[in-house]
């Protein structure tokens, strides 16, 4: 695939795969963005032990790239602390949490030179997505800065299916612009891209065994052709 040479995407479970990380969070989180006045304390050597975090890295020719990290269960009463204020009235936060399995997927990065190659994107979203999937979480949580230059919103949105729920003013980053809090139904996402045959489909199920697409398939769908080989895929080389 177009851009994909020389890429590679691993769970980071040491510490040289966490510093390795920290080059990426120092050059987008501390230096361009200024969002943290210090990119090693992103991410914690702590998170190196804990069940509910997953650590993604991307490389080019072993170069350090792009991150990401997914946060199982996270403690969504901090919304309610910087100023929630849903989009639809009618969302009931606190049922939505009782009745899903809720997994924040953020800290996102890539090093600016390496920021049009949407691949870089790509595989760290494939890699989190099977990761949530198989620990049977049903929806990604996120925030993004409105307006913000390099903003994953339309990626979020058009590519992979987000819909805003709400809205704040602060967070945990140093950064002015107002957050889009963006929810992703993982199930719901899975057959729109399947049934749109979209490349993404092809490209973040690629390697899933059986019983994954299975999971993800909504009710009345298995008669279907529904494998990843039946998707026609264009030719991006």
């Amino acid at each position: 695939m177009f851009g994909a040479k020389n890429l590679t995407v691993e769970r980071v479970t040491d510490d040289a795969g966490r510093l390795a990380s920290i080059d990426v969070l120092r050059e987008t989180y501390e230096k361009e963005k200024e969002w943290v006045a210090d990119g090693g304390k992103v991410f914690e050597s702590e998170d190196l032990e804990r069940e509910d975090v997953s650590w993604f890295l991307v490389k080019k020719s072993d170069r350090p790239i792009g991150v990401l990290r997914v946060m199982y269960d996270p403690p969504l009463e901090l919304y309610h602390e910087y100023g929630f204020k849903p989009v639809d009235g009618d969302l009931d936060v606190e049922k939505f949490v009782r009745e899903n399995k809720i997994a924040e997927i953020g800290r996102f990065a890539v090093i600016p030179d390496e920021r049009k190659n949407f691949v870089a994107a790509a595989i760290l979203m494939r890699a989190a997505v099977r990761d949530t999937v198989e620990k049977g979480y049903s929806h990604y949580i996120t925030d993004v800065f409105e307006g913000e230059k390099h903003s994953p919103y339309k990626f979020h949105t058009r590519v992979m299916g987000f819909k805003a729920v709400a809205t704040h003013d602060v967070g945990e980053l140093n950064c002015p612009c107002r957050r889009i809090t963006m929810v992703l139904d993982l199930k719901d996402g899975y057959n729109r891209l399947r049934k749109a045959n979209k490349w993404i489909y092809r490209y973040i199920t690629d390697g899933w065994p059986e019983s994954l697409h299975e999971q993800m398939l909504e009710a009345g769908s298995k008669g279907e052709d529904w494998s990843p080989d039946s998707i026609a895929t264009p030719s991006l080389a």
